[in-house]
Parts: structure tokens; sequence; C-alpha cells
């Protein structure tokens, strides 16, 4: 009865490493359905993918269903506040999955004011690595991933592994010609605590609602 009692996560899989290692170190307890991450820059393809994941998670998790996805993964308009609250769901409270990785509640917002800084970790990291890839498979010149990091002061490294060796040589990878300015270690806690706080929350609405 406990096992079917557990919250179903639906998240992007840009998250998939942490909380992976939430559940193997038993710090979480829930099933997870992953979205992929490379969907990211495309609000259309994300929706076109997620709706139908959200709908197939509520007929099998009725009421139990978690969507770990920011604020502005939609757009920026609070297009996925209004689809989890199309669907009756609740979201975690974060703007992105940055936000997320460091505690949600628009933490990002405070880390980087003068919105200069580029944010990754092991997800996004990825995610940057498959867009390279991508684009030098179709002949688009390498100029144009460099474009994504025009304009920044420089890269902040969110180490939620316990490896930030191995990220810094992932990103080097990238060629983003921007200097990491700083690595922060700040493991899965964060990502833990905002997940929990919206499980809590589903719980409480469950209960109004029996």
């Amino acid at each position: 009865m406990k096992q079917k009692l557990k919250p179903c996560l639906v998240s992007c899989s840009v998250l998939r490493k942490e909380i992976e290692t939430l559940v193997q170190q038993g710090k979480l307890d829930a099933e997870v359905i992953f979205v992929s991450k490379y969907f990211h820059v495309d609000y259309a393809q994300i929706e076109k993918n997620l709706r139908p994941t959200v709908e197939r998670a509520l007929k099998r998790y009725p009421r139990r269903v978690i969507l770990v996805y920011g604020d502005l993964c939609l757009g920026m308009n609070n297009e996925m506040k209004r689809l989890a609250d199309e669907y009756g769901i609740v979201k975690i409270d974060a703007l992105n999955c940055i936000d997320c990785q460091l505690g949600g509640k628009g933490k990002f917002l405070e880390a980087d004011p003068e919105h200069d800084l580029m944010f990754l970790t092991p997800g996004m990291t990825d995610f940057f690595k498959h867009m390279k890839e991508v684009m030098r498979r179709e002949g688009i010149d390498e100029k144009s991933l460099k474009q994504l990091f025009e304009g920044l002061r420089g890269i902040v490294l969110l180490d939620t592994l316990g490896d930030p060796e191995n990220l810094r040589r992932e990103v080097e990878k990238l060629e983003s010609d921007l200097q990491i300015l700083k690595i922060m270690e700040i493991g899965t806690d964060n990502v833990n605590d905002v997940i929990q706080e919206a499980i809590d929350e589903n719980q409480k609405r469950r209960s109004a609602e029996s």
C-alpha cells in the first residue's frame, strides 16, 4: 500500500542525476518520470511532450503528481504555473532548474542580479554539449553556439554531484570563451528541499480534499 501512495515527479531530465542520487540515497521516496532536457530552448516542444506525460502520470498516480519544472520553463508569462493549475497539480517553487538547485523561491535572481552570469550544472553542461554536437552535424558554424554566451561576464559552476574537477573539464570542452569565475559545491540538498516542499504542499491539498 505504501508503494502505491508514493508521489510521482514529472521532471525535466536536466535534474536526472541529482534526483536519481537522492532516490538512491533514500532521501527521496518517489516515482520519477523524466521529460527530455533537449527540448530546453523550444517551449512548444516542451509543452507538446510534457502534457501527455502529465496526463499519463495522473491516470497512474491520481492526486500525487508533482511538476518539477520552473516557472519560466514554458515562457516568461507564467505559462508553466497555468499548466500546473490546469491539471490541478503542485509544481515546485522555483524559476528554473538553476533556481531549484540554488534552493528555489527566486534565489537565482539573488545570485545573478545583473543577469550576466552563466550557471552550469552537470545537466545543463550535458545539454550544451548535445547542442554543440547537433549543430556540428547540421553544419552550423561553431560561432552560433558561442553566441549563446555573448554578453556574459563568466561562468559559475554548480557542482551538485561531488565531482567539481570533472564538471570543470566538461565545461571547458564547450569552448565558450568565458572564464570560469567560481565553483559552488552545493550538493543535492537544495533540490531535495525544493521537491520535498512541493510534496508536502500536495499532501496538504489531498488532506484538505478528503
